[in-house]
């Protein structure tokens, strides 16, 4: 039994890039989907994409890298965790890196970054940091 699914989504993506590796799958869940959409969206992999298996289905992610061999994701840290959940108001989103990284961040009106969640006035859990 596994206690927190996200952390060990991350870290298989963290670790993945260490090892620069191009690919890494996951299984599924809706706010897994989600996180690896934003991902997307910020340009830190170069896709992804949802492999049934008749079961919750499989998430497979492609990693991207520069030319040199950089990774795009230099690291990922998981905030709030099932022992200790960090809630933030609008006005207490962190900015990471002095705005270099994202927050991600789950709200009332969905799973989001923490530039959109400031633009759209709301506030929510803290799932992790990325940059």
């Amino acid at each position: 039994m596994m206690t927190d699914p996200i952390a060990d989504f991350l870290t298989r993506i963290r670790n993945a890039v260490r090892a620069k590796h191009k690919v890494v799958e996951a299984p599924s869940s809706k706010l897994k989907r989600a996180i690896a959409q934003i991902l997307l969206e910020q340009k830190f992999i170069k896709g992804y994409e949802v492999i049934d298996d008749g079961k919750q289905g499989i998430l497979r992610i492609y990693l991207k890298y520069t030319e040199d061999g950089e990774p795009a994701i230099t690291n990922l840290v998981r905030v709030s965790k099932p022992g200790r959940r960090i809630y933030v108001g609008v006005d207490e989103i962190p900015r990471v890196l002095n705005g270099l990284g994202i927050a991600i961040l789950t709200t009332p009106k969905g799973v989001m970054t923490d530039r959109r969640a400031r633009k759209e006035r709301v506030g929510g859990e803290v799932i992790c940091y990325v940059w």
